[in-house]
Order: structure tokens, then C-alpha cells, then sequence
């Protein structure tokens, strides 16, 4: 039996047959009225028939020589039975009661603390646990809050980390400099104030703990001081038991002392409380009437022990079974040998049954936090993936940065791990994000060289609006305008805090330029406006155009009419439609002459080469010209292949159908030739 396995041992040695629990007649019933009392849980024993017992009492005092008789009979008694053996029991079971008592020992009776309801703290937005963190502070003892305090204190810490990162990552897409970022949270510094205050009380309390200890420490050995001086004192044996009992009673009420003495200090303790009973034996009623109210008291723990056996609450049960433990150890003193191996066996087989059903409980939680190390895991894995992405676009960065604010949310929502694991995947989790925040802080710092690159190039541009804004050649600074303005658009982004500045200098500079053409253009519209009115009454007039029979009149009026729309002079770009309503009819008034169709077309060409010199835009004659010169080569291609076709026919009469269409074709092409180059001719003459 190890030194925390001490249990037995507080019911005394044991003999080597255990017999079955009888109840033992006991004459005596009391002694005094405060002769047993329990501190927690143990019912007092009441008092009666003092009276009664008045003669049993007389025969406590004995003579001097009867008692160093009893005495030494009783020395040869307990030698004997420190060679008997010590029950076997669940060494690792009473190992993990007798930690828990030893650690609470230390601290305030267990049975006194309050249970703190366990909350998921990792679901918690920071405001609910700031919000957390006042309550315990506030309303719960300094010293059984610890594990809830660094949960919220973690879980905050990590969440506004989170939250800085991100203000930073966003003040430094926006053009800001690193050393010029500042962030002031209220809420951080409401935690930080709530967190200060638990310090201080911690170490309040732990300050004066400690002096407590000490204390306690040296008014415990004292009490066994004066146990050990009982056995020598010569006076009335009741008197004596009284001393002894008061003196137990002041070791109940002590207090806790150092851990790092506790066990040996009870040893010693038990082993001079011992020592007293054995001296006490010489009394054998005094010393049954108290080993049978112990054995009651016992009982009913073993009772409640068992009871707790069949609960399926490990945590409540166990906290209640390390109350139990320490009342049967502290507070209760031994029972008759003859019991003492039964109740014992029964209390430690409800102990380790309690432990078994906590294991199990744990087993499976186990179960539970592994699948949420599997989530975890995914999660890290996912998040080194966006990590791994080289992409680099600013709209595919902020999408990422969400993705990794979802990650994170879920990582926090997936439960706890086992707790062997649990720091090494904090650490994989945060390392992940670390990387992940390099690699974006990487690309905000590239991309702020280029925003500053991005504000040259923009600036530069400015320059060339301001510059040309009161330019009076309207065609080549229209041209440069436009040209500019699509460069801005295509240069990317600057620095947010020049951002606003720049554009605001751009625009005005390119409103006022283009206000001012406008200006003239309004002017100019003026006009096309008028010509497109008196050119619209005039194509009214020659949809009633009638011809006579002289066709040189007939060709005159039309070249007239011709002649007067030409006049009329430009009209709006969005109107210019009625142009070409103009020479469709034109066109169906010389279908309507009485002339050859080759002359009908070149009059229909006269029209339409005027048509293309009004214009500004030499191109239209260039791409006409080149039209006509094209197609004359092809044509001209073409009679050279009838021709050569013709010489296959050598030997054949002209009148064969085959030559016949020959011919044909050939002289239709030759009329076709003719007429594409009096156009060209018609062509060259605007050159």
C-alpha cells in the first residue's frame, strides 16, 4: 500500500478473519453530551440516560496499577496487530481520490465550493465573453475560477487578434503605412481592466491563503503535540476523553494546510490518534460506545456510496464520492476490528465502481473530442490550401480573407480535442493562420508599391488635362481627351487616402475641356439642326416630282435638286438617315429617265461620289477607289478566261450553243468593264 493509499489505515489494523456485522451490545451509550459530533454529513449523536450510567462511569477510575496493566496488555495488542495485513483495494481509483483530497486540502473544503456551470465558450462572440468574465469576477470565489478565466481569456485573445489583423489587412489595402495603424478597441480595454481586477484578487487571496496555511499548519501540529501528551497526563480518565475529544474537534476546524504536507502531517496525526485508543482500551465500554457510533456514521457513507454507484453523473458523483472519502478519513474515527475489512471492502468496491462508470464516461467523450481533432484538422489543412494559392488578384484575396474568417468560425465551433493533443493543435491551427497573414501581408505590401506606382502614372495624366483643357483645336485634343481618360481606367488603384483627391483634379479637369466644346458644338448643332429641316421639306418636294417628255429637262431638274440638298450643308450625326432616303429617291427618279442603263448608272454614281466627298473622312473615297480598282481586275480576270475557254471550241462551229453563251458572257463583261471604268475615271477626279 503506497503512502496515499492510507485509507484502511484509519480504522486501524485489522485481524485476519473478518466476521459477519453483529449488532454489539454496548452498556454505556454516552458519556457526555459533547462527546460525538460530526462536522459535515455525520448526525450527532444525542445524549441519554446519563444517569444511568453514572456507576459505569465510577468504574472508570481505576486504581494506578489496574491502569499500567491495561496499559501494557494493550501495547502487546497493538504490536500483534501491526503484523497483520492490510485489505487489498482499486489502488488507482483511491490513488485519484486521495490526489483530488490532498489538492483540496490546500484550498477551502470541497464540499464548500461552488459547481461553475461549464459553457462553450469558443461559440462566444467577444462581447459575451468580456460580458462572462465580469460575472465570475464579480459573483463567483477568486479561487475556483481559474480554468473558466484562461478559457475566456484565450478565446479572446485569439479572437481580436483576428479582428486586428483584419483592420490592418483593410488599412493597408487602403494605402496606410504599417507604422501608422492604430487601433482602439473599448471592449479590449474593458477586458483588460475586468482581467486586472481578477489578478489582484487572486493575489489577494492567494497572499493571504498562504498565511492561513501556515497557521493552520502549526495549529494542527500543536493539536497532535497534545495528543501525544494525553497518554501521559494522570488524571480522570473522562476528563481525559474529554480533552481528547475537544482536541479532535479543534483538528476538524483547523483548516487546510500546504499540500506538500498534508499527508504526512495526517499520518502522524492518525498514528498518536491511534496511540490513544489503544491507551483508551482500558476503557472497553467508553472506547465501543465510540467505535459503534463510528461504524453507524461509516455505514451511512458506504449507503450513500453506493447509492451514488447507480447515478450516471460521473463528474457530480465524483466530486460527491471525494467528500465522502474525506469524511470517513477526517472526520470519523475507527470501528471494531471485527468490522472493519467488510466496510471498508464495500465502501472501496462503490469507489471503484463510480471510477470504472467515470472512465467510461470519459472513454466516450474521448470518442466525441477525436472526431472533432478530424474536423480541426480538415480545417487547418483547408486553410494551408488558401495559403498554397498563388493568385494574385485583390477581389480573389478579399474572398480568401472570408474564407479564412469562415474557417476560423468553424474551428472554434468544432468542440474540444483530447487535451493531450489540444495545445499541439492550437499551435497548428495558429500557425496556419500565421501563414496564411504573411502571405496576404506580403501582397498588400507589393500592392502598395504598386498603388504608389499607379498614383505617378495618374498624376502624370492630370497634368496632360490641365494642360490642355483651354486647347482650342477641338479634333486633336477631343482625340487625346478620350485617350487619356481610357489610360486612367486602365492604370489600376491607388492609395485610398489620394484617392479621392486625384479623380476629383482629373475630372475637373476634363469637365472643363469638354464643357467648353460643347459649348461650340451647341453652336454648330444650331445649323445642322436648321439644315436638316430645310432638307427635310425638300426631300417632301421631290416625292412630287413629275417628268415631261424632254429627258435632257428631266436629267437637269434632277441634277438640281441634287445640286440645292448639297447646299443645304451638314446635318445632325444622329439625323444624317435622311441622306440616304435622299439618294434612294434620286435613284428611282433616274430609273425613271429614258436613258441606257450604263448612262443610269453613272448619273446614280455622280450622286454617290458627291455623297462620299461631303464627308470629312477621306477614307470613304480611298476604299472606293480601291473598290473599283479591284473590281475591274476581276472582271477583266474574268473575259480572260472565256477567251481562253473559247480556244477549246476551235474546231466548232460559232453556232454551237456552247459558243453562243460564250460570246454572250464575254460581251456582257466587256459592257460591265466599261462602266466600272468610267466610274473610276469619275473617282480620279477628286484626287
Amino acid at each position: 500500500m503506497s503512502e496515499k493509499d492510507n485509507l484502511p489505515e484509519a480504522d486501524g489494523k485489522k485481524e485476519k478473519k473478518t466476521p459477519v456485522i453483529k449488532e454489539k451490545t454496548v452498556e454505556v451509550e454516552t458519556v457526555t453530551e459533547d462527546l460525538h459530533e460530526n462536522n459535515t454529513q455525520v448526525k450527532e449523536e444525542t445524549v441519554s440516560n446519563v444517569k444511568e450510567n453514572e456507576e459505569e462511569v465510577e468504574n472508570v477510575e481505576k486504581s494506578t496499577t489496574e491502569v499500567k496493566t491495561d496499559i501494557e496488555d494493550d501495547s502487546k495488542n497493538l504490536t500483534e496487530n501491526k503484523k497483520e495485513t492490510t485489505p487489498k483495494v482499486d489502488d488507482h481509483a483511491l490513488n485519484e481520490i486521495e490526489t483530488k483530497n490532498a489538492k483540496e486540502a490546500e484550498n477551502e473544503d470541497h464540499s464548500k465550493h461552488n459547481v461553475i456551470e461549464e459553457k462553450d465558450y469558443h461559440t462566444m462572440p467577444m462581447e459575451e465573453l468580456v460580458d462572462e468574465l465580469e460575472k465570475l469576477v464579480e459573483n463567483e470565489k477568486i479561487q475556483i475560477i481559474r480554468k473558466q478565466v484562461e478559457v475566456i481569456k484565450s478565446e479572446f485573445t485569439t479572437k481580436f487578434s483576428s479582428l486586428l489583423e483584419g483592420e490592418k489587412a483593410a488599412f493597408l489595402a487602403g494605402g496606410g503605412n504599417t507604422i501608422d495603424f492604430n487601433f482602439n478597441s473599448p471592449l479590449k480595454k474593458r477586458f483588460n481592466d475586468i482581467f486586472r481586477e481578477y489578478r489582484n484578487k487572486r493575489q489577494a487571496h492567494y497572499k493571504n491563503l498562504e498565511k492561513n496555511l501556515k497557521e493552520n499548519l502549526e495549529n494542527r501540529l500543536e493539536i497532535i503535540d497534545e495528543i501525544k501528551g494525553l497518554i501521559n497526563v494522570e488524571e480522570n480518565i473522562n476528563t481525559t476523553y474529554r480533552h481528547f475529544k475537544s482536541l479532535q474537534e479543534g483538528w476538524r476546524n483547523a483548516g487546510p494546510i500546504p499540500r506538500d504536507r498534508y499527508n504526512n502531517v495526517w499520518n502522524n496525526y492518525h498514528h498518536h490518534v491511534e496511540i490513544f485508543y489503544d491507551f483508551l482500551h482500558l476503557n472497553r465500554d467508553l472506547r465501543d460506545l465510540d467505535f459503534k457510533h463510528n461504524l453507524e456514521q461509516k455505514l451511512k457513507l458506504i449507503d450513500r456510496a453506493e447509492e451514488l454507484a447507480q447515478d450516471n453523473d460521473s463528474n457530480r458523483t465524483f466530486r460527491e464520492l471525494q467528500v465522502l472519502h474525506k469524511i470517513w478519513k477526517e472526520e470519523l474515527g475507527p470501528v471494531s476490528k471485527e468490522y472493519r475489512e467488510l466496510i471498508w471492502v464495500r465502501f472501496s468496491a462503490a469507489t471503484k465502481t463510480i471510477h470504472e462508470k467515470r472512465q467510461v464516461y470519459f472513454s466516450e467523450l474521448d470518442k466525441v473530442y477525436e472526431k472533432n481533432l478530424e474536423k480541426k484538422h480538415e480545417i487547418i489543412a483547408h486553410i494551408d490550401i488558401l495559403t498554397q494559392d498563388e493568385s494574385n488578384n485583390h477581389s480573389v484575396w478579399q474572398k480568401r480573407i472570408k474564407s479564412i474568417e469562415d474557417l476560423r468560425n468553424q474551428f472554434f465551433n468544432a468542440g474540444k480535442v483530447p487535451i493531450k493533443v489540444n495545445e499541439a493543435t492550437w499551435a497548428k491551427f495558429k500557425s496556419s493562420v500565421r501563414a496564411f497573414n504573411r502571405k496576404k501581408n506580403a501582397f498588400y505590401k507589393g500592392l502598395k508599391k504598386d498603388q504608389y506606382e499607379n498614383l505617378q502614372k495618374k498624376i502624370a495624366l492630370i497634368k496632360i488635362a490641365e494642360e490642355n483643357k483651354d486647347n482650342p483645336d477641338h479634333k486633336a485634343t477631343t482625340a487625346l481627351m478620350k485617350k487619356i481618360q481610357s489610360d486612367w481606367k486602365s492604370i489600376g488603384h491607388v492609395p485610398r487616402k489620394d484617392s479621392d483627391k486625384i479623380w476629383k483634379q482629373f475630372k475637373s479637369a476634363c469637365n472643363h475641356y469638354f464643357n467648353k466644346l460643347h459649348e461650340v458644338n451647341d453652336e454648330a448643332n444650331k445649323e445642322e439642326t436648321e439644315a436638316f429641316d430645310k432638307k427635310n421639306k425638300l426631300f417632301d418636294k421631290l416625292k412630287t416630282v413629275e417628268f415631261s417628255d424632254d429627258t435632257k429637262n428631266n436629267l437637269d431638274l434632277i441634277k438640281n435638286y441634287i445640286k440645292e440638298w448639297k447646299s443645304l450643308g451638314r446635318v445632325p450625326f444622329n439625323k444624317r438617315y435622311i441622306n440616304g432616303k435622299f439618294n434612294k429617291a434620286i435613284d428611282g427618279l433616274f430609273n425613271k429617265l429614258n436613258i441606257s442603263k450604263a448612262e443610269t448608272e453613272l448619273l446614280k454614281y455622280d450622286n454617290k461620289l458627291d455623297a462620299l466627298a461631303s464627308t470629312d473622312d477621306k477614307r470613304l473615297l480611298d476604299n472606293e477607289h480601291n473598290f473599283l480598282r479591284k473590281k475591274i481586275d476581276d472582271i477583266k480576270g474574268e473575259i480572260n478566261q472565256l477567251e481562253n475557254n473559247l480556244l477549246f471550241f476551235s474546231n466548232v462551229n460559232d453556232e454551237n450553243p456552247l459558243v453562243k453563251d460564250v460570246h454572250k458572257n464575254i460581251k456582257q463583261h466587256k459592257s460591265e468593264l466599261n462602266t466600272w471604268e468610267s466610274k473610276l475615271r469619275k473617282i480620279k477626279q477628286f484626287y
